[in-house]
């Protein structure tokens, strides 16, 4: 039995009209976290393949939590990328419905470890319009849209009109001349921003870590490279336990994750 989320998101205050219900499975704090919305073709290249698996996995080494929409292709790779622990799955159907079925082990893992969303009652089945009502909150979630591959007239590129409409910044791979018609029309139009270099685009968020450290308000503090004396002024004593166990190096006055 699906359960339905009470308190307020704020991001979704984006959206033309705010959720009536949304009903959730998992781990709701991945709500707290920096997230990056990544969507795009079910009939990906392995070009797209590739990359998409590469970005959304280090984007997860900075702590930044993936939101795509459990589909083929793209989604399906990005919330692989992330990993089940590290990834929100907004779906168009009811939540005792794993769609499509070619990803239900994904789902399921994801159920488990991550967060599932739905704004349909149990025993809804997807439809056309519900995908498109999905479309808007992976978006509205996501602190940035990233769209990997998309053809001209598909629905990544109604996910985009989402964007442009709530102000959210818009990131695209670069492809060949007549591959990702949709990804190509935004870069000429000046809508989207090319990722060129992923190590320097995911910089945005932080250095890489594997340290095995709580995902909380520190951790986030920490990703920027505050000073001593700010880390110290929010934090007080947690910033030389930090140090002790190893989870911070403190140098020239600089705080920084290990």
């Amino acid at each position: 039995m699906s359960q339905y989320i009470t308190e307020h998101i704020c991001a979704l205050d984006a959206m033309k009209k705010y959720p009536k219900e949304l009903f959730y499975k998992g781990n709701l704090t991945l709500l707290k976290r920096p997230k990056v919305a990544i969507v795009g073709s079910r009939r990906l290249s392995n070009y797209t393949r590739e990359f998409t698996y590469i970005l959304a996995k280090a984007l997860v080494q900075r702590g930044v939590c993936i939101v795509s929409g459990a589909a083929m292709g793209v989604d399906a790779v990005a919330h692989m990328g992330a990993g089940a622990e590290n990834t929100i799955a907004v779906v168009a159907n009811g939540l005792d419905i794993r769609y499509p079925v070619i990803n239900t082990t994904l789902i399921a893992s994801i159920e488990e470890e991550g967060l599932v969303l739905s704004q349909f009652n149990d025993g809804f089945r997807a439809t056309s319009w519900s995908f498109v009502v999905r479309n808007e909150l992976v978006v509205a979630l996501g602190d940035i849209l990233i769209v990997t591959e998309a053809e001209l007239d598909s629905g990544s590129m109604r996910s985009v009109e989402f964007a442009l409409r709530m102000g959210k910044e818009i990131y695209v791979l670069p492809h060949r001349l007549g591959e990702s018609a949709g990804t190509n029309r935004l870069l000429q139009e000046g809508k989207a921003k090319c990722i060129t270099d992923i190590d320097a685009f995911v910089s945005r968020f932080g250095d890489a870590t594997n340290v095995k450290i709580e995902k909380d308000d520190f951790f986030y503090f920490c990703q920027s490279s505050p000073t001593f004396d700010e880390t110290l002024d929010k934090f007080g004593d947690k910033v030389y336990e930090a140090e002790l166990e190893g989870h911070i190096t403190i140098h020239n006055g600089i705080v920084r994750l290990n």
